[in-house]
């Protein structure tokens, strides 16, 4: 049976859909993968384009508000930024919580090449901490 995980930042549109993105990659098929926010708007072309230069699509991914989950059960949650980390709400169930706090890169103001560069910078950051965490969480049926 696979985890559950629900990864959170507040406008569904980069970090959050990079980590869905990576997560799904990297894990083999062990957790079903989802992201959201609570101000969802669009995901981001550059995080959709150097997401791609790792080989994995997320264009078809669409920004999601949290209340498309609210009656889901997770194992994990996961907050990528400090707004959705104090304004999360209380999903049903025993999730684990989990906050890292990454700068949005789609704040950054500059050149199409810089924000490509800080859109790198936050991908290659989120696949080493979901690497690490992925090689911490012990597998539920290891858990059982």
């Amino acid at each position: 049976m696979k985890e559950h995980v629900l990864i959170l930042c507040t406008g569904n549109s980069a970090r959050s859909q990079m980590a869905e993105g990576v997560l799904s990659e990297i894990a083999g098929g062990r957790f079903l993968v989802h992201s959201a926010g609570n101000k969802p708007s669009t995901v981001n072309p550059f995080a959709i384009q150097v997401m791609r230069e790792r080989g994995i699509d997320i264009s078809g991914h669409r920004s999601k508000h949290l209340s498309e989950f609210a009656n889901q059960l997770f194992d994990y949650i996961i907050t990528l930024c400090d707004d959705m980390a104090e304004n999360c709400p209380i999903f049903p169930g025993h999730a684990q919580r989990i906050h890292w706090s990454f700068p949005d890169p789609a704040k950054f103001v500059g050149s199409d090449e810089e924000k490509l560069q800080v859109f790198r910078q936050t991908r290659d950051a989120l696949e080493q901490r979901l690497t690490a965490w992925l090689a911490e969480v012990p597998a539920r049926s290891a858990v059982k």
